[in-house]
């Protein structure tokens, strides 16, 4: 896992390397384009003169007018490859996978399936139907697990994931650095910390507490806040800064590179749930529900941005 954590692999060396100082405007296939990241995304590709076309499983997400919709299963490597090769995107911003960390306990296997098989069949896709484009394979600071030493976590930290959602999202981050080595495919990766914003699902922290305090200003519920273990620092960035990172990455950032998407900053979850209990128009009573404490978590967890900073001029 050290080895497999790092950007470059002693005496592993590639065919080629791709250098970009900028994106031309051109096509773009977004993976779980309906999901919560991906109408920001497409909203800000878009503003460049992108054609976005996005790949899912159900409907196009609304409010976004993208210029394709395939719907695809990332378990069908047949399926995937057959969408590569009809849109013949510049570049591909995957972002499709099982997001959450307490939903994975409940299905590992499931889990796995998706976010590391599935980002396989992608690249596999990638290396037979659109060998020149540019993928942005999109992980997560999960994969460090509680860090070993100093306050924010480098990209050369090692992996020490403590929940299957994080295990196979190192995985991923491991098949996508294969393809570059191996294949010299254009892959850059992020490992990109907490983020929020609208649109996201009430399966997170952040939106389920909004939420609750609504039904309970709605007199819809009694008035306790339900959560889960409020006792864990995260690095939190608001979805649409996460957004331009991402195009930044697809502009600036080095082939084979894995990338923290993060303020580098820590809040404490309770912090943010008394802060929004502030807010509320009535009191409102704070109670951990057991049901909603993950079986593992980290207590503390906060990137170091310094490298998309300095080389993707992100922050």
């Amino acid at each position: 896992a050290d080895d497999l954590s790092r950007n470059s692999m002693d005496g592993w060396r590639p065919r080629s390397r791709h250098r970009r100082s900028r994106l031309s405007p051109g096509t773009v296939l977004i993976t779980g384009a309906n999901g919560f990241v991906g109408p920001h995304l497409a909203r800000a590709l878009q503003a460049r003169g992108a054609k976005v076309h996005g790949l899912a499983l159900g409907d196009p997400p609304p409010g976004v007018a993208l210029d394709g919709w395939h719907e695809a299963e990332l378990g069908s490597a047949d399926s995937i490859a057959a969408t590569v090769a009809a849109v013949k995107p510049d570049a591909i911003v995957h972002l499709a996978g099982q997001s959450s960390a307490a939903l994975s306990f409940e299905d590992p296997t499931g889990t796995f399936a998706t976010n590391a098989l599935g980002t396989w069949n992608l690249l596999e896709a990638v290396r037979r139907g659109a060998g020149a484009a540019r993928v942005l394979v999109v992980g997560t600071g999960e994969v460090y697990g509680p860090p070993p030493a100093g306050p924010r976590v480098a990209e050369s930290a090692p992996f020490r994931p403590v929940s299957p959602y994080g295990l196979s999202k190192a995985a991923a981050d491991a098949f996508a650095e294969l393809a570059y080595r191996a294949h010299a495919l254009d892959v850059v990766r992020t490992r990109s910390f907490a983020h929020a914003g609208p649109g996201q699902s009430p399966r997170f922290a952040l939106p389920s507490f909004a939420q609750q305090i609504v039904a309970i200003e709605a007199g819809a519920i009694e008035p306790v806040l339900r959560v889960g273990n409020l006792e864990v620092t995260r690095d939190i960035t608001d979805v649409r800064d996460v957004a331009e990172a991402y195009v930044a990455l697809l502009e600036r950032g080095r082939a084979g590179v894995a990338y923290n998407v993060c303020r580098g900053v820590g809040v404490r979850l309770s912090a943010l749930a008394e802060a929004l209990v502030t807010r509320a128009r009535l009191a409102v009573r704070i109670e951990v529900d057991p049901a909603r404490v993950r079986p593992a978590d980290v207590p503390y967890l906060v990137g170091d941005p310094s490298a998309i900073e300095r080389e993707a001029g992100w922050r």
